[in-house]
């Protein structure tokens, strides 16, 4: 069945491409990918010969099949109009923006998008990665996945590197990489919003970040900033920290265990906007008022954030600074200019969220 074959091809194929092999590896034999799959062995032939076609592994006569150097291939293509963007979350309420002004910048060079989205799995990451680069994209926008763990792309990354692909990361970098990137000053930014809440007479904050993306991880180290410059009690307040896999129900749960406390916080730090609007939607749900008994902040002033009720004090993220930067910085870098990193000053945007705490 055509089924069979295709199952083999691309377990195969995904082993291969996620390094489970190496270069000029030997290949099991097909009869022990028979067994191994439980397959026909003109499903297994089927399936080793496209992977051929593919320049995935290669025949030596008599001795069976190799892995090919399947990313030899990857080289600049000055002839390619098409430039590939990587997010994260294409849907997101920060990336609408990002993408549309990228392409706008792009296509006055007669350029277009190929976009895919890994919802921040870097497993997704790589499969995006190959894809692209099998294509031969002009250039690359990449929004890095779990960028605060190890990535498991680097091996890809240092490739593209060394055919000197254009590439530009978004939002986040891989720290053992030397590509140009656009990012925010998260740690100085959450540091000025916690600097503000503390100034508003609030000692017991409660700040959520996630932890698996390094803005996360910059914005909780400039939580704790604020206390140590201002001289504040830290321990007066308390972090949760959460993947960004995880529902909003585990994360609401920790937030309970805070919120039913008799010292309850006074205020509560979110990681981003539309994590702060769930909270806000639970806070309303536990009759607790915003910013009466309690005061919110968010991050990245979200179109909608001017809008809420309350309205939410929050930093903001230049989306349409960020996208164009991207566009003209990618277009810049397929010309073969050099290009700096841009690092942008999120400014604090103060709104109804927030009151002073009441005293007891």
């Amino acid at each position: 069945m055509k089924s069979d074959y295709l199952a083999i091809k691309e377990t195969l194929k995904k082993e291969i491409t996620f390094g489970h092999f190496r270069v000029n590896q030997k290949l099991p034999t097909e009869t022990e990918l028979m067994h191994r799959f439980n397959k026909s062995r003109y499903a297994v032939r089927k399936a080793l010969s496209e992977l051929q076609d593919e320049h995935l592994i290669y025949k030596v006569q008599g001795s069976g099949m190799f892995i090919q150097d399947w990313n030899k291939k990857w080289q600049i293509n000055p002839e390619s109009k098409t430039i590939g963007l990587i997010c994260t979350h294409i849907a997101d309420y920060i990336f609408p923006k990002i993408i549309s002004q990228i392409d706008t910048e792009i296509s006055t060079k007669e350029y277009s998008l190929l976009i895919a989205n890994t919802h921040n799995h870097p497993k997704k990451e790589r499969e995006s990665l190959i894809k692209m680069l099998d294509s031969q994209i002009a250039g690359l926008i990449v929004e890095p996945s779990e960028s605060a763990k190890p990535s498991p792309n680097l091996d890809i990354y240092k490739r593209v590197a060394k055919s000197k692909i254009p590439l530009l990361f978004i939002n986040a970098e891989y720290p053992k990489l030397n590509f140009p990137s656009i990012t925010n000053d998260d740690e100085a930014a959450e540091t000025e919003l916690i600097k503000y809440l503390l100034s508003m007479g609030h000692q017991r904050i409660l700040g959520i970040f996630q932890v698996d993306d390094l803005q996360g991880v910059h914005r909780m180290n400039g939580f704790m900033k604020a206390y140590q410059e201002t001289s504040s009690n830290l321990s007066n307040s308390s972090i949760i920290m959460y993947n960004s896999h995880d529902p909003f129900q585990t994360i609401s749960k920790k937030i309970a265990f805070y919120l039913k406390d008799g010292q309850r916080p006074t205020a509560i730090a979110c990681y981003n906007d539309s994590l702060a609007l769930l909270v806000l939607d639970m806070l309303k749900k536990m009759q607790l008022k915003v910013p009466e008994d309690i005061s919110l902040v968010g991050f990245d002033d979200f179109d909608s954030a001017a809008y809420l009720t309350p309205s939410l004090t929050t930093m903001n993220y230049e989306r349409t600074s960020v996208g164009k930067e991207a566009g003209q910085g990618i277009l810049k870098l397929i010309q073969g200019k050099k290009l700096n990193s841009i690092v942008h000053h999120p400014k604090l945007k103060v709104r109804a969220s927030v009151a002073a705490p009441k005293e007891k």
